[in-house]
């Protein structure tokens, strides 16, 4: 265990270390970035803090005496471990890929389209895509940045909005046969999907006040199967505006109740220092969602 209260002060001991590497309070100085004058006052603060002469200064010239030569060897050992440790950890997290959280209807719907601008502009940078209907947190080593729906405002996290989206409760043409639902009972009577590992037919009933109404039937499918299946007519399907956004312009799905009009997609952050391909990929898909 190292007793902290009997070292003397980093910035004295990196002062010191500087003067050593370069031979001259000037150069230490430019290289930490202060004055020569902060260097002198380093070096003799450190030799009044360990109590021992740590230079010969018989001569115009700072000579280091056989206790300052012994310190320089240490703290040439302790720096360069430092050095090449800090080195490691940097090198393996600029080369680890960066991990992308979100919902496969939006990765499906809204991102994979426009990543090969990403691609094209960052070649050098390798990514995940981790599409789950869970929400999981960024973290350190996992996932750099998650893409989440809702208002924000999540405990812990850094967000902020990316692109407003409502909830749409959709369905195929084919599905109503020209009739379309003027009341969210009228829906009760189709069979509905739901993307598997969610709640949204739920939530949406119950906010309707039909939390205890069975629906016709209710089929669990991975997020692009239920768009599928939506355009198929094989069902009621509950999804954000986004995902749909295409198929509504084109008259494959009708949209016929909109709800959470304050909702939409959020860029979801642990605080702290960012990645460098992080910081690529915010401003790059910042300056994707500013073109919606």
């Amino acid at each position: 265990m190292i007793d902290w209260t009997k070292l003397p002060s980093l910035s004295a001991l990196r002062a010191f270390c500087a003067f050593v590497q370069t031979g001259s309070v000037i150069d230490a100085g430019i290289a930490l970035n202060v004055s020569h004058a902060a260097i002198s006052q380093q070096l003799r603060s450190l030799e009044t803090r360990l109590g021992t002469p740590l230079f010969d200064r018989s001569s115009r010239a700072l000579e280091l005496t056989n206790e300052g030569r012994d310190l320089a060897r240490a703290l040439e050992d302790g720096f360069g471990r430092i050095a090449t440790g800090v080195e490691a950890l940097t090198n393996s997290d600029a080369q680890r890929p960066l991990n992308v959280g979100c919902t496969p209807t939006f990765a499906s719907a809204w991102l994979m389209p426009r990543l090969a601008s990403f691609q094209t502009e960052h070649p050098g940078i390798d990514m995940i895509m981790t599409p789950s209907p869970v929400l999981t947190d960024p973290s350190p080593g996992a996932i750099d940045v998650a893409i989440r729906y809702g208002t924000g405002g999540w405990n812990g996290l850094d967000s902020e909005p990316l692109t407003p989206s409502p909830v749409v409760v959709v369905g195929a043409p084919s599905l109503f046969q020209g009739t379309l639902p003027k009341e969210p009972r009228e829906l009760i009577v189709y069979p509905w999907l739901e993307e598997l590992g969610t709640t949204e037919t739920t939530s949406w009933l119950s906010a309707q006040g039909l939390e205890n109404v069975r629906v016709l039937s209710r089929t669990q499918v991975p997020g692009n199967l239920m768009i599928d299946g939506a355009r198929n007519g094989n069902g009621i399907a509950v999804t954000t505006r986004i995902a749909v956004a295409e198929d509504l312009a084109a008259g494959r799905l009708i949209a016929v109740f909109e709800d959470r009009l304050d909702a939409g997609y959020h860029l979801v952050t642990k605080p702290g220092v960012q990645r460098a391909p992080l910081k690529a990929f915010l401003r790059w898909i910042r300056r994707e969602a500013a073109k919606t």
